[in-house]
């Protein structure tokens, strides 16, 4: 707002100045001053304490008003006001004022003394820098009516300096706004091609589909196709720096949603206890991967059970993996104090009785139970039944060469298939078979 009254032209300036008093530009003693650096997180609360406004940069000045109307005026309610003689009584501030006029009066517990926060900011706008709500403070508490008298009508200095805050707060009127190229049409029509991108890449994640920009561009074709107000923003009608198509936008895309469904589950499991499971593996591209899920009951007492992350180790030793383990946890405001429950495989850096994963946490945690992974004990079962029987060793290598034999071949699958279906056929002619929804549907032959 300064800037702009500052680069008013000298016939503008000058008629001010004759109508108005003094000139719009500060003072030339106030330029002469030593520049103050601007830090709107530290700006004094006391009015008494405040430098002038206009000793702040030129640059940062809507910055610390902003600052100083976003605190608000300063009204220590609880303060014990000082009583001064003033005239024949003592006579102190009264902290109901600050209800009357609760906007803009401030008072400075070290100069004892009432000020106006409006005028403070924007008094130099009006000639008006010499009133005693800006410069040394009002301190005559029998005369109340100076409150009001200071607010005055509509057209008044103070009501010039509320209407400035207002604007200055007002983002849709800040002149950061005003010399933006970009008008609400621009606006709206990014808001709709980026809404159209969210919707394909949502889509894509939630298939498992592949993120190459064949699928993503056929399906925003297929989503244009559908909506007109869409069609017209995107693709060829999308400005050529801002199609929001490219891999690195995606995929930062991908990365917000990310963040935020892992943050709904660390809010869903919050103070609560939780289990993890964990298990290494080795991806395409040969890198070690560590993936940590979470099971835990939310505030609707269901039982739910979350992929946290996936992490990358360097190797599967034991500490490797528990410092692994413990960064991806507090990264998430988890800890291992809240665990009561750890599932794993049978490898012995995982499930070791002293060197273990399981027992590095048992350590710290003694409630964090430990429990063999069910897919894996049933895969370990079988495993043992296996070689102690022969008759079911055998099943399962009969089963493995009758896969690998009739799957090689489409004629020997037919033959299979045809045959199965003639029994059907039979079976549910003579009531042996049941019929009904989901039953005796073609399925591959594993």
């Amino acid at each position: 707002m300064d800037r702009y009254f500052k680069i008013l032209s000298p016939s503008v300036a000058d008629s001010s100045s004759s109508v108005n008093g003094p000139t719009l530009l500060q003072p030339q003693e106030s330029l002469n001053e030593d520049k103050l650096e601007a830090d709107p997180e530290n700006i004094p609360s006391d009015p008494g304490k405040r430098p002038d406004i206009m000793r702040y940069p030129s640059n940062s000045i809507e910055r610390v008003r902003r600052a100083y109307l976003i605190k608000g005026p300063c009204q220590p309610r609880q303060h014990d006001f000082p009583p001064r003689i003033d005239g024949m009584r003592q006579r102190k501030f009264v902290a109901h004022w600050f209800d009357e006029f609760k906007d803009w009066l401030e008072y400075s517990i070290t100069k004892d003394a009432a000020y106006c926060l409006y005028c403070y900011l924007f008094s130099r706008l009006d000639g008006n820098g010499r009133d005693a709500f800006v410069s040394g403070g009002f301190t005559a508490w029998r005369k109340k009516e100076s409150l009001r008298d200071h607010v005055g009508d509509h057209t008044s200095d103070h009501n010039k300096c509320r209407l400035a805050c207002r604007d200055l707060m007002n983002q849709a009127q800040h002149i950061e706004v005003c010399i933006s190229k970009q008008s609400t049409k621009s606006k709206l029509e990014y808001r709709r091609r980026l809404g159209a991108t969210v919707l394909c890449l949502r889509y894509l994640i939630k298939q498992g589909l592949p993120l190459n920009q064949g699928n993503f561009l056929e399906l925003l074709k297929v989503v244009a196709s559908c909506s007109e107000e869409v069609d017209n923003v995107v693709l060829k009608n999308a400005p050529a720096n801002l199609k929001l198509t490219l891999s690195d936008i995606q995929k930062d895309i991908i990365n917000a949603a990310s963040v935020e469904t892992t943050k709904l589950i660390v809010d869903e499991i919050g103070d609560n206890s939780f289990s993890i499971l964990v298990d290494e593996c080795r991806d395409v591209s040969v890198k070690e991967q560590m993936g940590v899920a979470v099971r835990y009951v939310d505030k609707n007492g269901c039982l739910n059970e979350r992929l946290l992350g996936i992490v990358h180790v360097s190797d599967t030793v034991t500490t490797t993996l528990d410092k692994a383990l413990d960064s991806l946890l507090s990264t998430h405001g988890l800890s291992v104090s809240s665990l009561r429950g750890q599932g794993y495989d049978g490898a012995s850096n995982m499930r070791g009785e002293f060197n273990g994963l399981k027992s590095l946490i048992l350590k710290r945690n003694p409630s964090a139970y430990y429990v063999h992974c069910f897919a894996h004990q049933l895969q370990l079962t079988i495993v043992a039944v296996a070689k102690k029987h022969t008759s079911i060793g055998s099943f399962f290598n009969f089963v493995t060469r009758l896969c690998n034999i009739v799957g090689s071949s489409c004629k020997r699958t037919d033959v299979l298939q045809d045959s199965q279906r003639a029994k059907v056929v039979e079976g549910i002619a003579s009531d042996e078979i049941n019929t009904g929804r989901g039953l005796n549907q073609e399925k591959s032959l594993i």
